[in-house]
């Protein structure tokens, strides 16, 4: 043990706290957190250190673990993924002293695979030949010269057929017209038949004139893919084998004691396969470090630091609950044996449900914050299984839209399939008119607009949405501010998280709403409050609105 407190010590890697400060109870946990007194102390002695670091433009994640270390109070620091210039300056056994403690200041990787004469870098040297090898034969002039022949040759047989087709069309149409006119003589009607004839098989000359030239020329081209085609089989196949490798020596530790690769603690998750950068994040490393170095876990935060990235909504300074897809699987093991505080969002809690309107056809309800609108993995209570209590002779589906579960305000239901059909082709044509008031983070300047950010899912974090230009899809939302941090919202689509991302993004208001721990900061409630709901009744044909005044 003695040897551990010498490898601490020296290596800096636990920093002790002085300070009057009570550790908490329970572990926070990291899904789900305020960060604790303590993570705050820790977090502003390494923000002073951080403007040191070679960083690159974009930001980065950083990390606190609050621990115990044989009666002393310090705290562990990490970032997520690399930061390749301190590996080289690591490798520089003349650095400067200063240096020397910016590189000792955080905890190491849980499996370093990043050594230059390594497994990991030897075959990933290999893999890189083979994208070399891949790049040169896909360029070649040999084979852009064929394609080149290939495509000049294609459109001349194209032209050629075409010019063939409309003179025997034309013909067709002259032959027609003679007939029309009146009787022709048997020769007559014996040379349009011959000229018929003669004019079809010039068409399939034609056709057949390039069809051996073009098939020649596919030949030598599908000869040329076929190798770079074996080459890329070849590279998926070292890809997928040094991908495995590396799950593999990824070895993680849990309070009890045990351990377990990657590969295992994925094999019976949604993924399956561990995604790529799984256990380079701040939380397992932090983790990692304090579990096989007998530091007991107190608590644990995460922020970030610098430029928000262009797709993912990061704000500088902002703590950040972990990822679900890379962490989740991974923390659930190694927190085993540790006493943690339990996830809000996971403990189904009793809540009641306004309905503001009731008729045969439909009801329109004022759903609470921290409401589902339909069940959760976990079986959560929802709109959709109360309602299904409060009606129990609905036909069909029920919930026409969604709310996220931290918005509060108006959803209308269907209590039949026609009404529920109706309904969601209003949805569809945007005929019906919605509109939510939301407090923000800041101060706004008056006035209103338009924001479109096509939005897409981030598969590795859901239900979190990021902006992506190529792959999104159209969102769009007007807005009118009415009050300094008070605005009114008025979605023209119906994207997962629109009106949230829209207003934190840079690209949007750079305004996050009060609340929004996903793309904010964590408040007492998410403020955002869908307020007025307008449609056309699927059975009266009558325009009917409704509003519910919110509770901030």
């Amino acid at each position: 043990m003695q040897e551990h407190t010498v490898n601490i010590l020296e290596k800096n890697y636990f920093h002790p706290l002085h300070t009057s400060i009570h550790p908490p109870e329970k572990f926070n946990n990291p899904f789900y957190y305020e960060p604790h007194p303590l993570c705050l102390l820790a977090s502003k002695e390494l923000q002073e250190l951080i403007p040191h670091l070679p960083l690159d433009d974009e930001g980065k994640m950083f990390g606190i673990l609050v621990g115990n270390y044989q009666g002393q109070l310090g705290y562990l620091a990490a970032y997520s993924g690399q930061i390749a210039p301190i590996r080289e300056m690591r490798k520089n056994t003349k650095i400067k002293e200063t240096e020397n403690s910016i590189l000792n200041f955080f905890v190491p990787a849980v499996f370093d695979y990043l050594q230059p004469e390594g497994y990991f870098k030897i075959h990933e040297n290999e893999i890189s030949r083979i994208n070399k090898d891949i790049h040169n034969l896909s360029t070649a002039s040999c084979l852009l010269e064929l394609k080149d022949r290939y495509t000049s040759l294609q459109a001349e047989s194209a032209l050629f057929i075409k010019e063939k087709t409309i003179a025997a069309q034309k013909a067709k149409i002259r032959r027609d017209i003679y007939r029309q006119k009146g009787e022709i003589t048997p020769e007559e009607q014996e040379a349009m038949i011959k000229e018929s004839q003669f004019l079809k098989a010039e068409v399939h000359r034609a056709k057949i004139k390039y069809t051996k030239p073009l098939t020649e020329l596919q030949q030598q081209i599908n000869t040329k893919l076929k190798e770079i085609t074996k080459l890329k089989k070849e590279r998926k196949e070292k890809s997928d084998m040094l991908q495995h490798w590396l799950f593999s020596q990824f070895k993680m530790a849990n309070a009890k004691g045990k351990y377990k690769n990657l590969l295992a603690i994925f094999k019976d998750t949604a993924a399956i396969i561990p995604p790529s950068g799984s256990g380079e994040c701040c939380e397992p490393k932090l983790l990692q470090y304090a579990l096989t170095h007998n530091i007991q876990p107190l608590c644990i935060a995460m922020f970030w630091w610098g430029k928000s990235p262009k797709t993912d909504i990061r704000h500088h300074l902002h703590y950040y609950p972990a990822c679900n897809g890379k962490c989740k699987p991974i923390l659930q093991w190694m927190l085993q044996g540790i006493d943690v505080e339990k996830n809000p969002l996971e403990i189904n809690e009793h809540q009641t449900l306004q309905v503001i309107y009731d008729d045969p056809h439909l009801a329109v309800i004022n759903k609470p914050e921290g409401m589902l609108s339909v069940p959760g993995k976990n079986h959560r209570e929802s709109v959709l299984s109360i309602t299904q209590q409060k009606y129990p002779n609905i036909e069909g589906p029920i919930i026409v839209h969604r709310l996220d579960m931290a918005t509060s305000g108006l959803l209308v239901i269907a209590k039949d399939t026609d009404t529920y059909i109706n309904l969601q082709k209003q949805f569809a044509n945007h005929t019906v008119r919605k509109r939510y008031v939301a407090l923000l983070e800041h101060d706004i300047e008056p006035g209103c607009g338009t924001i479109s950010l096509p939005l897409i899912p981030d598969i590795m974090d859901r239900p979190r949405q990021n902006v992506d230009w190529e792959k999104g899809k159209k969102a769009i939302t007007q807005y009118k501010t009415i009050g300094k941090r008070r605005i009114l919202l008025y979605p023209q689509t119906g994207r997962t998280h629109q009106l949230r991302v829209h207003c934190a993004h840079p690209e949007g208001l750079n305004n996050p709403i009060l609340g929004d721990m996903l793309y904010g900061e964590r408040a007492d409630r998410l403020y955002l409050h869908a307020e007025y709901l307008e449609f056309t009744h699927p059975i009266t044909g009558e325009r009917v609105h409704f509003s519910i005044t919110p509770s901030f």
